[in-house]
């Protein structure tokens, strides 16, 4: 009968004769959670001033609201009410979305500043691999070609 040759040890010879350095995979692994942890600090910040900016704008209009529900003695009253309120909304509205554009510049800000340094990071972490790869398959190159 025919036995299946067991490619085990010839496998384990021959990934042992390339060199893997799993430090730049390591690196590079560090890298991006750093920049992942950064970023989500980034956005997780804007959401709460968004949040905040947001719940503002709601109380400042439901307050707003309650002189415009009031009783009015005369029927122009009514129509004031109504002009002041949406002369108001519409100042609080300005204040309110320049706020969020202001969250909005900041994040754009960091998240530019964040990519560029990383991606600075992971130029020289590819940068400094492939010099040891080099270096590495060059010695083993040599190393094979003695034998």
């Amino acid at each position: 009968m025919a036995k299946t040759q067991d490619f085990t040890a010839m496998m384990k010879d021959m990934m042992g004769a390339f060199p893997v350095d799993t430090s730049a995979f390591e690196d590079a692994f560090k890298t991006q959670a750093t920049l992942g942890e950064k970023l989500s600090g980034v956005y997780l910040d804007a959401a709460d001033k968004s949040t905040e900016i947001s719940t503002k704008w709601t109380r400042d209009t439901l307050s707003r609201f309650g002189d415009l529900t009031k009783a009015k003695a005369e029927p122009a009253d009514y129509a004031k009410a109504m002009t002041d309120f949406a002369s108001a909304y519409a100042e609080m509205s300005a204040e309110h979305l320049s706020a969020f554009a202001e969250i909005a510049k900041k994040v754009q800000s960091e998240t530019m500043e964040l990519m560029m340094a990383a991606g600075k990071d992971m130029s020289e972490d590819a940068s400094a691999a492939v010099k040891k790869a080099t270096k590495d398959v060059t010695s083993a190159t040599k190393k094979a070609a003695a034998k």
